[in-house]
């Protein structure tokens, strides 16, 4: 596709998809933050987490979903602001946030690190003290210093809508601006105008109801009272006209357009997950090449918590791996086998050695971006 196709596309799709209603807030809140760290010469990272969804009808009852609760992006942007980062948190609603992620209902649930002493006041049990004191610091410190923004969104055309505003509001960041893209993105969707206006009826009601009626379709043979197979049997024995098929199309390509105009001085960081080992490091190159990203991080959906692989132009494919006791032995260079993987979480995080070797690569767009100035 050449660049006026490509801005062709990226005008039809963000004319025809509307805006979600709190993007004007949410612009005008990063604005004000990106603002208060150019002055104070901060370097500013906008990560994406979580997964968006593919809304089935414009009254949203029924959806589909990217599977992600946004571990990585919450985990990453603690160590961002740990780095020296002011973050812009754009995240799938209600998914993991920093800092209260430690303590979600499928980890730690808060309530069972709380006691009630004897007068009635609630404390946290001693045991749990100094692990909880350290997260509520970080915390604070975000808090006070204004280094942590928080962006929600929901659904594919929210989340590109989202990006696109804040991408282009950090311009004036130049090269200290970092995209760092950790979200699960749906790759298709259903186009507004295809969209059921109220909820999808597993039955013909509407138009038994209405028949006629304006985008009713009158139904032939004439209806039966009662259905002749409900939504448990067994697909062979399921009517056609029982079935819900979905029509989807692909969602246009614009991570190139951050590279071209959107964050054209940023570095870019996008995640390729696969599940097929022998695929990943192709796919990952690929990316790299079609969307001129700075970096391209790979990884596996069974092992992601354990390894990952950079793979950047110019540059050898890095692995990177969480330390174990005994060595990985021979997977040096390549994805670790399912026999290979351990059981379990391992007891470091693996964004404890991501975040600082993308800030490393940061150092060096930076460096080569103010060389390439003069």
């Amino acid at each position: 596709m050449s660049a006026a196709e490509s801005l062709q596309a990226e005008d039809v799709y963000f004319s025809t998809n509307p805006p979600p209603k709190q993007l004007a807030a949410h612009t005008a809140l990063a604005e004000a933050f990106i603002t208060q760290h150019v002055a104070a010469n901060r370097r500013v990272v906008l990560v994406t987490s979580g997964g968006t969804t593919v809304p089935l009808e414009k009254n949203t009852v029924r959806f589909i979903d990217n599977f992600s609760a946004g571990t990585r992006g919450a985990t990453s942007a603690e160590y961002f602001l740990s780095a020296g980062y002011a973050v812009i948190f754009l995240h799938r609603q209600f998914s993991l946030l920093p800092y209260s992620r430690h303590y979600s209902h499928s980890t730690d649930c808060l309530l069972d690190l709380l006691s009630e002493d004897a007068e009635g006041r609630v404390a946290v049990r001693p045991e749990d003290s100094d692990r909880i004191l350290d997260v509520l610091r970080k915390y604070q410190s975000a808090r006070r210093d204004n280094t942590l923004l928080l962006l929600p969104f929901v659904t594919i055309g929210d989340y590109l809508h989202e990006l696109r505003a804040v991408a282009r509001l950090m311009a004036p960041l130049g090269s200290s601006g970092l995209l760092y893209l950790a979200a699960a993105v749906s790759d298709f969707f259903v186009p507004p105008e295809r969209l059921s206006e109220h909820k999808i009826q597993s039955t013909n009601i509407v138009e038994k109801l209405y028949p006629g009626e304006k985008g009713s379709k009158t139904p032939s043979p004439p209806i039966e009272d009662e259905e002749t197979f409900d939504n448990f049997d067994a697909s062979p024995r399921v009517p056609r006209s029982k079935r819900l098929i979905i029509d989807l199309d692909p969602v246009p390509k614009f991570l190139k357009s951050l590279v071209e105009g959107w964050a054209p001085l940023g570095m870019i960081v996008s995640f390729k997950l696969e599940t097929d080992p022998r695929i990943l490091v192709h796919k990952a190159r690929y990316s790299l090449e079609r969307y001129q990203h700075h970096l391209v991080v790979g990884n596996l959906l069974s092992t992601r918590k354990w390894e990952v692989v950079f793979v950047a132009p110019g540059r050898q494919d890095q692995w990177l791996r969480v330390p174990r006791h005994g060595g990985w032995g021979d997977a040096e260079g390549r994805p670790l086998r399912p026999d290979e993987a351990p059981e379990g979480d391992p007891e470091e995080e693996i964004e404890a050695l991501i975040i600082p070797a993308v800030a490393q690569l940061h150092d060096a767009h930076i460096v080569k971006s103010n060389s390439e100035k003069k």
